[in-house]
């Protein structure tokens, strides 16, 4: 649950309440809801925008079955497969996932613009034996406002395998991984693209992932290259399942996020800095992973975000790596529970154990609802102000207040601003207190919190938040 106040008052941030919760618990939060906002006669519940609640609404558990069930019938998806093949094989898909955005792009009125971004590779004596055509389906849908160059990207990878990761020839069906990753990316383009946003979204489904994220690398070298203001990648592997090996585990109502702590880009020159601010835990993409968390538990129920501090899963890796590693906001959306029996195998049934990745082992209505993060993130970032600038935290006097300054965002039609606050050892921004104007002194002192500021249009649209510099 969400609060925000009008000018001067503070707003407290509860995260969303799971549903299995007991309702003894519910009702206790009930009632406190109701007890706090009697108590600031200007403090109110925020609503969803109304805009983003339909086209969550509109997210099809069916849509996303037929998807990986095409996917799955070209038999394998392999990078190394025939790029040729009209029926089978990696160009088969990447070509069918091209004609879906081309399909929905007819309702874009020429906004969106669907092809296959193609490179030559050469053998490199690790995952790629032969000279292969690498080629990433994109879907770029542009923003209305010129002037606004931010860039988001959703992402998935097309590619699948079996046990032998130069197998070429097997059937893989790779329905979670990562048919689920490709139907969420496939599904957002379908209802957003009816829908116009001041900045450009981006669709994606790369290839090469399986092979060392030879699409993700290949796409976040042509984005350094360009200079392409990217503001924040939503990577999406393995997210249809919910249940898991060992442990049997079955549960569909956490999602994971997971975002870098300590800068892969340029560490070096930010060290200091980082050790001075104590800003270990406040990168750019631990920003945008505490955001889906508040986007995604606004809009989608029965969903708890879970945010979890490493890049990856432990010693692994997934396409928005070689994002963070060129400085670019990114982060990884999987499934809470991951089942080894149905990921990089061979179809077999052993001791009464099926394995291979099929999709009668997927959950879609839990696929539906972690679709629904990645619209929501999406659509409030496009839609969202850009971020305030020149945010700066004054430090000419020893004071037990914070003084805070900025400059205007640059677009977007701004109604405030929100200064944020969380204690040094939380997690998640806990409160938020709204301004139009552009500084803000709280009785808060700088040394026991951390602070950020975010512009808001008057949908409530809120862009990431901006860590202060110091100012005098």
């Amino acid at each position: 649950m969400i609060f925000y106040s009008q000018e001067g008052y503070f707003t407290t941030l509860i995260p969303t309440m799971n549903y299995l919760a007991s309702h003894m618990k519910k009702a206790f939060f009930f009632l406190l809801t109701i007890s706090t906002a009697c108590s600031a006669a200007a403090q109110t519940i925020v609503q969803r925008d109304a805009a983003i609640e339909q086209m969550v609404a509109e997210v099809s558990a069916d849509s996303l079955r037929s998807y990986i069930n095409k996917m799955v019938s070209f038999g394998t998806r392999h990078t190394l497969s025939s790029t040729t093949d009209k029926s089978r094989g990696i160009g088969a898909a990447r070509q069918w996932v091209v004609q879906q955005f081309q399909r929905f792009g007819a309702s874009s009125g020429g906004r969106m613009q669907a092809y296959v971004d193609t490179t030559t590779l050469q053998p490199d004596g690790r995952r790629v034996n032969t000279a292969i055509s690498l080629g990433n389906a994109m879907a770029i849908l542009k923003g209305t406002d010129t002037a606004d160059k931010r860039i988001y990207i959703i992402s998935g990878h097309l590619d699948s395998r079996v046990s032998d990761v130069m197998n070429a020839k097997a059937d893989t069906p790779g329905a979670n991984d990562d048919g689920s990753g490709v139907a969420a990316v496939l599904e957002c383009a379908r209802i957003m693209s009816k829908k116009s946003f001041p900045a450009t979204i981006i669709f994606v489904a790369v290839s090469g992932e399986e092979q060392g994220l030879l699409g993700a690398a290949f796409l976040a070298e042509k984005a350094a290259q360009n200079e392409w203001n990217i503001d924040g990648l939503l990577n999406n592997d393995i997210m249809g399942s919910n249940n898991s090996s060992e442990t049997n585990i079955i549960d569909n109502t956490k999602l994971r996020v997971f975002s870098e702590g300590l800068p892969a880009f340029e560490l070096e020159k930010a060290a200091a800095s980082i050790r001075n601010m104590g800003s270990e835990n406040d990168g750019r993409s631990r920003q945008l992973a505490r955001y889906v968390k508040e986007v995604g538990e606004r809009y989608v129920d029965h969903l708890e975000v879970m945010l979890i501090y490493r890049n990856d899963r432990f010693l692994r890796g997934g396409d928005h790596t070689p994002f963070v590693q060129r400085g670019f906001a990114a982060v990884r959306l999987t499934e809470m529970n991951e089942n080894f029996n149905h990921q990089h195998q061979d179809l077999r049934t052993k001791n009464d154990t099926v394995y291979g990745d099929l999709t009668s082992f997927m959950d879609f209505e839990y696929l539906r609802k972690n679709t629904a993060v990645n619209l929501a993130t999406l659509a409030n970032l496009a839609k969202a102000p850009s971020v305030p600038q020149d945010v700066k935290v004054d430090v000419k006097d020893l004071t037990n207040s914070t003084l805070l300054y900025w400059r205007a965002s640059k677009n977007g039609n701004v109604k405030g601003y929100y200064v944020l606050l969380r204690e040094t050892s939380a997690p998640v921004w806990q409160k938020k207190f709204f301004t139009k104007d552009l500084s803000m002194r709280l009785p808060y002192s700088k040394d026991n919190y951390f602070f950020a500021v975010q512009a808001v249009n008057e949908n409530g649209n809120e862009s990431l938040p901006v860590m202060p510099a110091v100012g005098r």
